[in-house]
């Protein structure tokens, strides 16, 4: 039996101490990840630690391989100092990505779940690689907040070159507007207070949550006052008076929002037929060899 065993090359047996401490470790790492899903994703934190704990894994049985095999790699080492200049230049995207992706996991640009621009791409972020941010495209061709079905994915160096615009970071609603045009001669007081009522019913629970995220939100920065309750400023021209309407929404609601507060304004209105009237753009035609 001695001699079966003096026999076997130590290669294999490094081989195989290899392939079995790199079997334990992930099995390891996936059931205890597994054990504290449910805690994980209640606290929002389930994808940040699985990236980071399956990470350092892989990063760990790499080392294990270097350091087991590291006499075997004695000529490929003097070959990657001699050449190690001319693989950092024909790798720095790569290495800049890498880069990147550190300091978005630990430099609060964004998170999985956010709404955000990058390098002139707006889409929600659904995964975080070493190298590549992946986004669920909304707009283009399609109008509104809305996904279009195209996924994208960015370098991650981007972070470093570009600015990084984020909707739903420590804060997720945006102020929106919309603009009702009123004609001359219309009740404008009575059409004040119908938008008044109207947008108090449709966003007032979205108005209290606002308040509450933007006083957390004074925690982190040096942030003024501002006014998160419902607003209607008139302005008007020549052609008529227009009632503009300044509120806080939900970002990835925002579409939806101002679905409902139109169609709630144009039957409110119409029930005021005659006291109000929307404006619209006419032109008119006039036939001057007819009055020659």
């Amino acid at each position: 039996m001695r001699e079966f065993f003096d026999s076997i090359n130590p290669l294999y047996v490094r081989a195989g101490a290899f392939i079995l401490a790199a079997i334990i470790l992930y099995v390891s790492a996936k059931r205890i990840l597994n054990r504290f899903y449910a805690t994980l994703q209640e606290q929002n934190k389930w994808y940040f630690t699985k990236k980071i704990v399956m990470n350092t894994i892989y990063l760990v049985i790499f080392l294990i391989f270097v350091f087991t095999f590291s006499d075997k790699f004695q000529g490929l080492y003097t070959t990657l100092g001699l050449a190690g200049a001319g693989i950092t230049f024909a790798l720095r995207e790569v290495i800049v990505s890498f880069a990147g992706w550190f300091a978005i996991l630990f430099g609060d640009f964004f998170k999985v779940g956010d709404r955000v621009l990058l390098g002139g791409i707006k889409g929600d972020v659904i995964d975080l690689g070493i190298l590549r941010t992946t986004l669920m495209e909304i707009g283009d061709w399609v109008d509104g907040d809305q996904y279009n079905g195209r996924i994208v994915r960015v370098a991650n160096s981007f972070i470093f070159t570009s600015p990084v615009y984020n909707y739903s970071a420590s804060f997720q609603f945006v102020w929106d507007e919309i603009h009702i045009p009123i004609r001359f001669g219309s009740d404008i007081r009575l059409a004040r207070s119908i938008i008044k009522k109207i947008s108090d019913e449709v966003l007032g629970d979205v108005s209290v949550s606002a308040k509450d995220a933007w006083f957390e939100m004074r925690k982190h920065f040096r942030l003024e006052d501002a006014t998160l309750e419902n607003q209607i400023f008139l302005t008007f021209d020549d052609n008529w008076v227009t009632l503009s309407l300044r509120y806080v929404v939900d970002i990835k609601k925002r579409r939806v929002t101002k679905d409902v507060l139109f169609t709630r304004l144009l039957e409110e209105l119409e029930q005021h037929h005659g006291e109000i009237e929307l404006a619209s753009q006419t032109i008119e035609m006039v036939d001057y060899n007819k009055n020659l």
